[in-house]
């Protein structure tokens, strides 16, 4: 666990306010202990992916709400594809076969919504 101190100490570009800022729009979520702030190392990570975008991309301030939430969105999907991916190895073969036919069917159907025309 980090303190904000540690997290500016440890990424150069880091600036304070910004930090603090990015702590009052949520866009970094700290626990507290015993009163202080602390940042487990995912949340270490999302400060760095946040510093990268917007101080080497030069993403506007604005913009950066809306990426993190697809990137959130991204993260929660790969999520949920390795928990099917395992719920299907625990089936029988032939379960398996007829999930991997499936897939197989539907590879060149065009995407929920977007119907051929």
């Amino acid at each position: 666990m980090m303190r904000i101190d540690d997290l500016v100490e440890r990424i150069t570009a880091l600036q304070r306010s910004d930090l603090e800022a990015w702590i009052r729009d949520e866009l970094v979520v700290p626990r507290q202990d015993d009163g202080t702030m602390v940042f487990n190392d995912m949340e270490f990570a999302r400060v760095r992916l946040i510093c990268t975008l917007r101080y080497e991309l030069e993403i506007d301030a604005d913009t950066l709400p809306v990426i993190l939430s697809l990137i959130d969105q991204l993260h929660e999907t790969r999520q949920r594809l390795r928990a099917l991916s395992a719920a299907v190895t625990t089936q029988d073969k032939s379960v398996q076969a007829a999930i991997i036919a499936a897939m197989e069917r539907d590879r060149g159907s065009p995407a929920p919504g977007r119907e051929e025309t």
